[in-house]
């Protein structure tokens, strides 16, 4: 089972704290994933410099509104950066227009990264609050058929729901992910901007969080899968203590 941690590259001094945590207390992390986002001032494959290669693989995520499907700048900074594997995602809006966008679809941009560097691994995402669980189960397909090797799950909060997603993708295929929750600001947060629908038991607090995160690891080592941790403005070590490896 792989297991990956997300960082948040803020700047190189909350990099460097967070690579130090998961080296000293995280010793079944064995990838780190990076979202590229763009109120932050470091690129998310810049953080490859940073991340030691012989400890960890290194997925950086990268949004495709930011690339032109007929230019090659993305390929430009898979071979600048000596890229192995990357995560596609569509991207939202930039925060302002000063940020160039393009109509680029994620699925194109999966198929041509595919054909230009055939033995790179591919990865993209899944959102199951994003729309109907058939017209998500029918784009997470998709993705696979245009070349991503396995895709990357918004957090789940609700292991029936996480289960019936489990029902249409092989184990190997998929990194579910785990995102304590343990403020009502963030409870709100989640439910507004993401249209998640908190199980009846859910708790804002550090309890319930780690004995879901244990659910969840369980589950993905009895059917092959892999999870990833997506730690925001929490209590790292109090958070981590409590997971059950």
């Amino acid at each position: 089972m792989d297991i990956s941690f997300e960082l948040i590259a803020r700047d190189n001094d909350a990099i460097g704290k967070q690579l130090a945590f998961v080296q000293t207390h995280l010793p079944f992390v064995n990838i780190i994933n990076v979202p590229d986002l763009l109120r932050f001032p470091v690129r998310s494959w810049q953080v490859v410099t940073q991340v030691p290669k012989e400890k960890y693989r290194f997925i950086p995520h990268f949004r495709a509104i930011d690339f032109d499907i007929k230019g090659t700048r993305l390929f430009d900074i898979i071979e600048q950066f000596a890229l192995s594997e990357l995560l596609l995602v569509t991207g939202d809006p930039p925060p302002d227009m000063s940020f160039k966008v393009y109509d680029t679809r994620v699925l194109d941009l999966i198929a041509k990264v595919k054909d230009k560097f055939p033995h790179m691994k591919v990865y993209a995402g899944f959102d199951s609050y994003r729309s109907s669980v058939r017209d998500e189960v029918q784009y997470m397909q998709d993705k696979l058929t245009a070349g991503a090797d396995a895709l990357f799950s918004q957090p789940f909060f609700d292991m029936r729901f996480l289960e019936i997603y489990g029902e249409h993708i092989a184990g190997d295929k998929v990194y579910w992910g785990i995102s304590p929750v343990v403020t009502d600001q963030s409870r709100r947060y989640w439910e507004t901007m993401n249209n998640v629908v908190f199980p009846a038991d859910f708790q804002a607090d550090y309890d319930w969080n780690m004995n879901f995160a244990n659910q969840v690891l369980a589950h993905a080592k009895n059917t092959g899968a892999n999870v990833y941790f997506m730690p925001i403005r929490i209590n790292l070590e109090k958070y981590f203590t409590g997971i059950k490896l």
